[in-house]
């Protein structure tokens, strides 16, 4: 279930077809659409879970409101989700709701006129607001509007191979992980006493969002929570983040990660002994792994109820080619009430961005006790920087990274600052 990304994305990004400022609402028209109702369409993701849910939410509503029937499709085949909605916002046949919007994209989808601002609805600000707390503002635009709505995340952590830890003679119960020094010296050992291959294998290729599986979350937890860009200027060049580079750097230079590409799942097949992953992979490694679960480690070892990590969110945002916009809005509030969002939660392991999800569905942590770390662990993440440019800001920083972190081409302090130049640039154009 991780969102597998393409090229397509940074196409996107960068070419910013049919651009227009703003986020798609325009006078009287934009009036007009946001009381009327009537019929749409929503697009869901294709993995099944989602679907499943999908389909039972469109049914309880079209139950309720015969004359505001809803029709749900998966998102159409292509490189990439974004590249289909991009495609979509430019001929002007987007749905009214998309239940699959990566935050990363958003900036792009708003330059294309693409989006509608939820704050045009009476309450819109306040309703995105009070779901999902304090972390909603990750997620406003430069112009201070939400054109997304905070949907679910899956906090990044560190599992951990129990059968693996135990060969190599490390304690599987509280393993020594906290800190760089504790994790690099576990790592070795693994190795050492061929528990695996390697201590932990993310991906070595170069796009753009492989940084969310490596050097973001580790970021976010030394930086107490800082994202990769703000106030226009790059973070990641700082102390905090050339301390994280420097720590994979000495994973991959001792080998304990690999430079080469692996076409399966390297945790499944026992050649990691870790893996960085959120809640989604709960149910994949089940009956697989003997699995457990740390929050990724910090230079000093942070407690973990202190620890940040990257959300891995996917939102949902309201597309500006939808007419019945009243009927859309209340469809997008009654997708993401407390029930739906309940259902959610038991039909995927994801996360609702709702405030305190954790104390929110006592029951179903209860029942389901290798989730509740997630859920307190959704009280602290770090979402990718809602700015201009964000698909190239991204791929920039990890053509840096690749070349001086996972291949040793330069030295990563210098390769961060360099970068860090560029990313400043990028940050300040529209």
């Amino acid at each position: 279930m991780k969102r597998k990304l393409t090229a397509g994305l940074l196409a996107l990004g960068l070419t910013g077809v049919a651009a227009a400022c703003g986020g798609g609402d325009g006078g009287g028209d934009a009036d007009a659409a946001a009381q009327a109702r009537g019929e749409i369409t929503v697009w869901l993701s294709n993995n099944p879970e989602e679907v499943a849910w999908g389909k039972q939410m469109v049914a309880a509503w079209n139950a309720a409101n015969a004359d505001q029937l809803v029709t749900a499709q998966e998102i159409p085949a292509g490189k990439s989700s974004e590249e289909v909605i991009g495609a979509a916002i430019t001929a002007g046949n987007a749905p009214c709701l998309i239940f699959n919007t990566s935050p990363a994209s958003v900036s792009q989808f708003q330059k294309q006129g693409g989006l509608v601002a939820l704050d045009s609805f009476e309450g819109g600000k306040e309703y995105v607001e009070s779901r999902s707390g304090k972390v909603a503002e990750q997620y406003k635009s430069t112009d201070g509007k939400y054109y997304q709505l905070p949907w679910k995340d899956n906090p990044v952590m560190i599992f951990y191979n129990k059968k693996a830890f135990a060969k190599a003679g490390i304690d599987t119960t509280k393993p020594p992980l906290a800190t760089y020094d504790e994790f690099l010296a576990t790592s070795r050992k693994l190795v050492a006493a061929k528990a695996a291959k390697f201590a932990i294998y993310p991906a070595p290729s170069n796009e753009f969002y492989q940084s969310w599986f490596d050097f973001y979350p580790l970021f976010a937890a030394e930086s107490g929570g800082k994202q990769l860009v703000a106030d226009g200027k790059a973070q990641f060049a700082s102390d905090e983040g050339k301390k994280v580079a420097a720590f994979w750097r000495t994973l991959y230079t001792e080998k304990l990660a690999s430079q080469e590409k692996y076409t399966g799942d390297s945790f499944v097949d026992g050649t990691a002994a870790m893996a960085i992953v959120g809640p989604w992979a709960v149910a994949t490694y089940k009956n697989k792994v003997e699995w457990g679960a740390v929050p990724v480690p910090t230079s000093a070892g942070k407690p973990a109820n202190e620890t940040y990590t990257f959300s891995d969110a996917k939102n949902v945002a309201m597309y500006a080619s939808c007419k019945n916009r009243g009927t859309a809005w209340d469809v997008l509030k009654f997708a993401t009430s407390k029930e739906q969002d309940g259902k959610l939660l038991q039909a995927t392991g994801q996360m609702p961005l709702r405030d305190q999800v954790a104390t929110a569905y006592p029951e179903y942590f209860q029942a389901n006790p290798d989730y509740q770390q997630f859920a307190d662990q959704a009280a602290r993440t770090v979402e990718v920087p809602n700015v201009p440019n964000s698909i190239t800001i991204w791929q920039t920083f990890r053509d840096a990274y690749s070349k001086s972190v996972i291949f040793g081409q330069e030295d990563p302090g210098a390769a961060l600052d360099g970068a860090a130049q560029k990313v400043d640039q990028l940050a300040k154009q529209s």
